[in-house]
């Protein structure tokens, strides 16, 4: 293994965020604002219950309040969007988090977009992404902005880099694309029907795995020296990414767990602290 081999660790990435973030907290509670940060659970998926439970004990941490509302299985999207304008109008709330799944039958296009773009910490509503497209947002999408955090904490060069986003989702893989972009990367994003997409990964400089699929991304896609990030997560703690294969020929990467996963929930509570700090400015 090369010795110059960058292991970009994300929970030294969180933990640096963290100290702006507790000062941050004091200030506000000196105020008599604790920072709250809102989770909308529906159903009882076990995946989605550990990671409210994950984002819950992490404010916790940083004292900022959650609050967890849990919904049936069968709630409607009325009832669901009914739920969320209760937390958008409430003024101890800061941030609004709807765990992602939702189950089939709501429309979760409607639910994402009845939050408050005040209140949007995760950037999931359409107004958010628009405003992510033009560099604009307050709160991008978590898990784009964690990656950026990264890029930007190692030092990594984006400008005029080739990076290559393998995703394409509005939460993940189109934000991150756009966030590259205005950066002034030269951007491609591939999807399920990329044709010879082995071939496009070989040209990136900055490899994004935001696909979806244990172990997706092989060793031999990877052109010496490019820098992979993982923002995959599946079961069994691995990636998208083939870590052993990726590690060889790239000069910096990811790991799973302990990657873009525990700067994403730094985001998510820096945002909801921001959003307290606005939404106090003009109560």
């Amino acid at each position: 293994m090369s010795t110059d081999k960058l292991i970009l660790n994300g929970q030294t990435v969180a933990d640096f965020m963290k100290e702006d973030m507790a000062s941050k907290v004091a200030i506000l509670k000196e105020k008599g604002i604790q920072p709250c940060l809102a989770t909308i659970l529906v159903g009882d998926d076990p995946s989605s219950a550990t990671y409210v439970r994950m984002k819950g004990n992490a404010c916790a941490r940083l004292g900022v309040h959650s609050i967890k509302v849990v919904l049936s299985a069968d709630t409607s999207t009325d009832e669901l969007i009914q739920e969320i304008n209760k937390l958008n109008e409430d003024p101890s709330v800061h941030g609004i988090l709807l765990q992602h799944p939702v189950p089939n039958h709501i429309d979760e296009r409607a639910a994402f977009d009845a939050i408050s773009i005040e209140k949007d910490v995760d950037g999931v509503t359409t107004l958010g992404f628009a405003l992510n497209a033009f560099g604009e947002a307050e709160f991008p999408s978590c898990t784009p902005q964690a990656i950026m955090r990264i890029l930007d904490f190692y030092n990594i060069q984006i400008e005029g880099k080739h990076a290559v986003v393998i995703g394409r989702s509005p939460i993940l893989g189109k934000p991150v694309s756009a966030m590259l972009l205005n950066r002034n990367a030269t951007v491609t994003t591939c999807h399920s029907k990329t044709v010879n997409l082995e071939e496009i990964v070989k040209l990136g400089d900055i490899i994004i795995a935001a696909v979806g699929k244990p172990l997706f991304v092989k060793g031999d896609w990877i052109k010496p020296g490019a820098v992979v990030i993982d923002a995959g997560y599946n079961k069994g703690n691995v990636g998208d990414v083939d870590y052993e294969a990726c590690f060889v020929p790239s000069s910096a990467i990811t790991p799973v767990p302990g990657g873009v996963g525990p700067v994403t929930i730094a985001t998510l509570i820096e945002h909801t602290i921001k959003s307290a700090y606005k939404l106090s400015e003009n109560a």
